[in-house]
């Protein structure tokens, strides 16, 4: 038989405050840690109401609540799901969570309540709110900032790229050849530049939604053959790839940009010999390897090369080709398609890059490619009637001076409402080209589908945007519509011009 002095003990040496409570309220016992708790004195505690525990505001409540838990008594936490409060004898208040069991006493139910004074961990939970909030609201700073800087940068960029191609077109002496073909050089190196730092930052900040389906893996190696198979040749390089038929289930944009950061680099390091892009199915996966004969990484690099702006062996100061952001996008690439990308390298034997890719486990109808092949020249000379809407006046102009080098008749209209009025008048168009975000919150779409109501639904049109939403994403199925992303290349855009128009 337990003695009450050392039943007293116990209580004492626990770290809650405990009270035992008889059933009309009243405090009969108070271990140690109530008086530290609370600052008042055994003597001023026991036969005192347990309402003195709590602030005034909360004390006639109370009451009801602990005559409703006498008819219902049961071992649980008070107040589930609220925040309690207890007061101190100097009248200060602080949280606390409470704990009711009950205790037979013969005819009488006593109830002990533990409580416990929960002020450093509700500070810790504000700061991590805090700091929650601030998170996001920075992600989301950094969401808007990356939708301005990729429309800010790219247009000048967007323009530049348009007037170096009407000035190609337009220069006849060899001499000014070679100075307009240095200054596309360097366009191009600065929008590969800016299109890497803003896929990095994107994919740092999660702007970057995935995009899953099944695909045809064959197309995207035909195109990265023929992407490449220029560099390489002019490298002295053999390129090949193979060409493997199974569906993929991935994000194609995405496993596209990976293989073209790979390959890219594979060549960039490759002075002699080959690159080749080979395929090996392993059951449920597809293994993707880009392997070169080049220089070789040695082990101690082999940890750095995924790092932004890291090239191997090129010091920080001297001349470089590329900037070191393709591996690091691609390592971001890969973790955010829970991927992994393997590496083996053997310094002056080459390399090989390797990545798994799901193959699809159900049949399923793969998204239609865009023929986006070189159409004939169906002729110039004012024979077809173009509509360009572009809310941006240094990119307006741009486009206008390439399209009517190349003999087209062009009508401009900076903003979705002049392009519908021109439409109202009666204005006969054969192609649409339009940015896609234009002014006071209206897009390109609304201005092709009312042109197509007005004109008739067999009216082509090419969307220009910096927008990869699924939204955008899902017009690609419109036969009779291209959507090209910032910044389009001169030539690209005139082939997607001649494309639709010999449709």
């Amino acid at each position: 038989m337990l003695s009450s002095s050392l039943v007293r003990s116990v209580l004492d040496s626990l770290p809650d405050a405990i009270v035992i409570i008889d059933s009309s309220g009243n405090i009969l016992f108070a271990n140690h840690q109530v008086e530290v708790m609370f600052g008042f004195g055994s003597a001023e505690i026991v036969g005192a109401p347990v309402e003195m525990l709590l602030p005034e505001r909360f004390r006639h409540r109370h009451v009801g609540h602990r005559k409703s838990y006498s008819g219902n008594v049961r071992v649980r936490p008070m107040g589930a799901g609220l925040d309690l409060f207890a007061t101190r004898k100097d009248g200060t208040e602080f949280p606390v969570e409470i704990s009711l069991s009950p205790i037979a006493a013969g005819n009488d139910t006593l109830v002990a309540a533990a409580i416990r004074d929960v002020t450093d961990r509700k500070l810790v939970e504000q700061a991590l709110n805090e700091a929650r909030r601030e998170a996001d609201h920075a992600s989301l700073a950094k969401s808007r900032f990356l939708a301005t800087a990729s429309h800010d940068l790219r247009q000048p960029l967007q323009a530049l790229g348009l007037l170096n191609g009407a000035l190609r077109r337009m220069v006849t002496d060899d001499e000014s050849r070679e100075v307009v073909q240095q200054q596309e050089l360097a366009l191009e190196a600065m929008s590969r530049l800016i299109n890497a730092l803003l896929d990095i930052s994107k994919l740092e900040s999660g702007a970057i939604q995935l995009e899953r389906t099944a695909f045809e893996l064959g197309p995207l190696f035909e195109e990265l053959r023929r992407e490449f198979a220029g560099m390489a040749s002019s490298k002295g390089l053999r390129f090949s790839t193979d060409s493997p038929g199974e569906l993929i289930y991935s994000d194609p944009a995405l496993i596209g940009q990976v293989l073209r950061n790979l390959i890219s680099n594979a060549i960039k390091y490759t002075r002699a010999g080959s690159v080749e892009v080979r395929c090996e199915n392993r059951g449920s996966l597809l293994r993707i390897e880009v392997r070169d004969s080049g220089v070789g990484i040695a082990a101690d690099q082999l940890p750095h090369i995924f790092e932004e702006f890291y090239q191997v062996g090129v010091s920080p100061n001297s001349s470089r080709e590329g900037y070191g952001l393709g591996l690091s996008i691609v390592q971001r690439i890969v973790r955010l398609l829970d991927m992994k990308v393997e590496v083996k390298s053997v310094p002056g034997v080459g390399s090989a890059f390797s990545v798994e890719l799901p193959i699809a486990p159900f049949a399923d109808t793969p998204p239609a490619a865009s023929d986006l092949r070189a159409a004939p020249d169906v002729g110039a000379g004012g024979t077809f009637n173009l509509l360009l809407v572009e809310d941006e006046p240094v990119v307006l102009n741009a486009m206008r001076i390439l399209l009517k080098v190349e003999g087209y008749s062009v009508v401009t209209a900076p903003t979705a409402a002049e392009a519908l009025e021109l439409l109202r008048d009666g204005v006969g168009f054969d192609l649409i080209i339009t940015d896609f975000h234009l002014e006071e919150g209206r897009t390109g779409t609304e201005v092709i589908s009312v042109a197509r109501e007005m004109i008739g639904e067999s009216l082509k049109a090419i969307l220009v945007t910096g927008d990869t939403s699924s939204a955008v994403r899902e017009l690609q199925g419109d036969d009779k519509l291209r959507i090209t992303s910032k910044p389009i290349n001169s030539g690209e855009l005139l082939d997607l011009v001649r494309s639709l128009l010999a449709r």
